[in-house]
């Protein structure tokens, strides 16, 4: 089983993360959800945004049945040279056994590493970067992603849920 997950902030007081779980890369439909509030939540603090958003993506996971992957909508790795991003603490408080996939929107300095993923009907690629999955993998799995648009199906789901249970 496959989690899609995303975190949306109220303010600086509190986050709801979100989690979308399916069976299969190309699921159109989700198998199940769920969301958890999480309070307090840290303060965002630049260059560690995994502090803030690491806490609530292990409360969301946590309540979520097994799964065998997680993506994220993010950086698995910062650089070239290996920077850890929220992926790879993830990853890493997940006991190192689950892989991680970031699927970013935006590229930044230093992401040139990601694997470029070109979606349907669109010029902007995604940015894909992983641990425990080879690049190659990850970028064949995110390729399968249900959706005609630039952000999959169940990306976009997991996005709405976030933002549509807040406050």
């Amino acid at each position: 089983m496959i989690a899609f997950t995303d975190v949306q902030y109220d303010a600086d007081t509190s986050a709801l993360a979100a989690c979308i779980v399916a069976n299969d890369w190309g699921d159109a439909v989700p198998k199940g959800s769920l969301t958890v509030r999480v309070a307090p939540i840290a303060a965002y603090e630049p260059g560690a945004f995994y502090k803030r958003e690491l806490p609530c993506l292990l409360a969301v996971l946590e309540a979520s049945p097994k799964v065998t992957h997680v993506v994220i909508d993010g950086y698995v790795w910062l650089d070239a040279a290996g920077t850890p991003g929220l992926g790879a603490h993830l990853h890493a408080a997940l006991g190192g056994k689950t892989p991680v996939i970031g699927i970013a929107k935006t590229a930044f300095r230093g992401s040139e590493m990601a694997l470029k993923l070109e979606r349907p009907g669109t010029v902007k690629p995604l940015f894909v970067t992983s641990i425990g999955m080879e690049p190659g993998e990850a970028l064949a799995a995110a390729k399968r992603l249900h959706g005609e648009h630039r952000i999959p199906t169940l990306l976009k789901l997991v996005d709405q849920l976030a933002r549509s249970a807040r406050g």
